[in-house]
């Protein structure tokens, strides 16, 4: 019997996260320093300063004094009374604060993108369907500048006029070839467009009059190309572990064959190099990488047969459709820890984005271009709190996602009200 983990519609998870947080909001946060007003001049206000514990970072203004305790939480929820006391008891303190931290906001107006396909970009802005409520992100001033991801794929054709802008060499390798040039290998049948669509996804460039827009549109974007030749357990390896100080997003849509038959997954050095990532990359933070579920639901292939999606290291997307149907091709499996929108039945819309030879496309589909949707939504994240964990992330996806029971005719609800789905004899359980 095989659990189905819930089939969650990854929503920005930063946007959901303040919601989830507003508790913290509202409550105020005491930080460790102090506003003190002392009569005596520079010299009074060091002693008191020293007596008690404090560092004196010196004046504000006239006979104000701003003072930091490096013994007190630097955020608490509740007021240190005992050095606040302390200070109060001093004959040259005429008055004194701890200080709370303000919440304020840029006043900057939001004005909608003009790129020429974001009109086409259902799954951004949808008043009609569900959608990933970027928009909403965007206005608040989350676009993914400062955050690094990498498509780990067939390469990436950098000098895309919708990519260029975004582009970073240090987050971009050729493992193929042993070079620093991720530029696609180009043939009539264009079969390495892979790593450039889902490049175009995270990070196409907003307001260029190219295509459409990334959902971390200003987030920096590379490119491994490493499935153009021959893929080993080295050549994955190499991929992994590329410059994870630097690049703080690792995308793959990719995997073992999806025809019901494989069970693989990443070897010895792969395996490595996921541990060396969670536990080293980003400064101790982790690496976060973001994994396609698979496309083998016709086969009926499992990706619970899949190491890479199956891995704890990795965050694995799946997909659902405009009209908010399981796909065709979706693998019903327990490793799946979202979905986020991509291609269906016929009839139904697919994703846009950035096409080999510097062109666009409104025809991306499968989980390869739900994963990159995925990256892109943490890459928001991210922008908004930089100390969050690659546990954080995988938490933080699960209890910010909008539970949303995907359309299809085999759900049923047991007596604890828990949603499952049966297919092929097989009970999926659903955790809503």
């Amino acid at each position: 019997m095989d659990a189905r983990v819930a089939l969650l519609l990854l929503w920005t998870v930063f946007v959901l996260l303040t919601a989830e947080l507003n508790w913290i909001d509202a409550a105020k946060v005491y930080t460790n320093t102090w506003a003190v007003q002392i009569n005596g001049g520079p010299g009074e206000a060091d002693r008191i300063a020293r007596e008690h514990g404090f560092i004196n970072h010196g004046h504000v203004f006239g006979d104000y004094y701003h003072f930091r305790h490096h013994a007190v939480e630097k955020r608490a929820l509740s007021g240190h009374k005992r050095m606040h006391i302390r200070l109060q008891k001093e004959p040259q303190v005429l008055w004194t604060e701890q200080q709370v931290v303000k919440k304020r906001k840029k006043r900057d107006v939001y004005e909608d993108l003009t790129d020429p396909d974001f009109p086409k970009q259902w799954y951004l802005s949808n008043p009609t369907h569900q959608d990933l409520n970027t928009k909403a992100a965007w206005a608040q001033g989350y676009t993914g500048r400062g955050v690094v991801v990498t498509i780990l794929d067939d390469g990436i054709e950098k000098d895309h006029p919708d990519l260029i802008s975004n582009y970073d060499p240090e987050a971009s390798y050729d493992v193929n070839d042993g070079d620093t040039d991720p530029q696609p290998r180009y043939t009539q049948r264009n079969e390495n467009r892979h790593g450039t669509r889902c490049a175009g996804e995270v990070a196409a460039a907003a307001n260029n009059g190219v295509c459409g827009v990334g959902v971390a549109y200003n987030a920096k974007i590379g490119g491994v190309r490493m499935l153009d030749g021959e893929v080993t357990d080295v050549v994955e390896a190499q991929s992994l572990s590329l410059n994870p100080q630097h690049i703080h997003i690792y995308s793959a849509s990719w995997g073992p064959e999806d025809d019901g038959k494989s069970l693989d997954g990443p070897a010895k050095l792969a395996k490595e190099a996921f541990l060396q990532g969670i536990t080293k990359g980003r400064s101790g933070l982790g690496s976060i990488f973001v994994w396609a579920s698979g496309n083998g639901g016709r086969e009926q292939d499992s990706c619970n047969c899949d190491g890479y999606t199956n891995s704890i290291y990795t965050l694995s997307i799946s997909s659902t459709t405009q009209s908010g149907n399981v796909p065709w091709y979706s693998e019903p499996c327990s490793s799946t820890l979202a979905t986020t929108f991509s291609s269906g039945n016929p009839g139904e819309k697919q994703i846009v984005t950035t096409d080999l030879r510097q062109k666009c496309t409104d025809s991306h589909t499968g989980t390869s271009a739900s994963a990159p949707l995925a990256a892109g939504i943490i890459a928001l994240a991210l922008e908004a709190n930089m100390n969050l964990t690659w546990r954080d992330m995988q938490h933080l996806v699960v209890r910010t996602s909008q539970p949303g029971r995907l359309s299809a005719g085999d759900w049923k609800t047991n007596g604890q009200n828990i949603n499952y789905r049966v297919k092929e004899k097989k009970m999926q359980k659903t955790k809503m």
